[in-house]
């Protein structure tokens, strides 16, 4: 998983240099992003505009990445909590990494006091990295 792990730590840059949004959309106007936008332009190398202006299609354009969508699962599957669930078809539901990872960056946790920090954020990004990074042993 090295290009995931590249991945977040090019995320992890944009978001110190850029800021972390978390409010409505996926962009602000001063420029900075949402964690699931800074993953996605990290992946690509490109903001989309329509992270300024449209939720739903900003969530379908990263959902067709697949590079975004490996870093995005990456960080929730780190996370301390699960994702939620969203139903797609009648009886049908998939995990929502996307909902997990960016209310997880701009909601307090239960039982805290405040969300966590854009330091806090980056520095979860850059620990996902290195755990994909770490060497992995087979059990005998």
């Amino acid at each position: 998983m090295p290009e995931t792990a590249a991945t977040l730590r090019y995320a992890a840059r944009i978001l110190t240099e850029r800021g972390l949004h978390t409010g409505d959309q996926f962009a602000a106007p001063d420029g900075s992003l949402d964690i699931c936008a800074a993953i996605y332009v990290a992946a690509h190398g490109k903001e989309l505009k329509v992270f300024a202006f449209d939720e739903d299609y900003s969530i379908g354009f990263i959902e067709c990445s697949a590079p975004a969508m490996a870093a995005i699962r990456a960080v929730s599957d780190h996370l301390d909590s699960a994702p939620c669930f969203t139903p797609i078809a009648p009886g049908v539901v998939v995990s929502d990494y996307i909902e997990h990872v960016s209310n997880w960056a701009a909601t307090v946790p239960v039982f805290a006091t405040r969300q966590p920090t854009t330091t806090e954020v980056i520095g979860r990004l850059l620990r996902t990295a290195d755990a994909l990074d770490a060497p992995r042993t087979l059990a005998a």
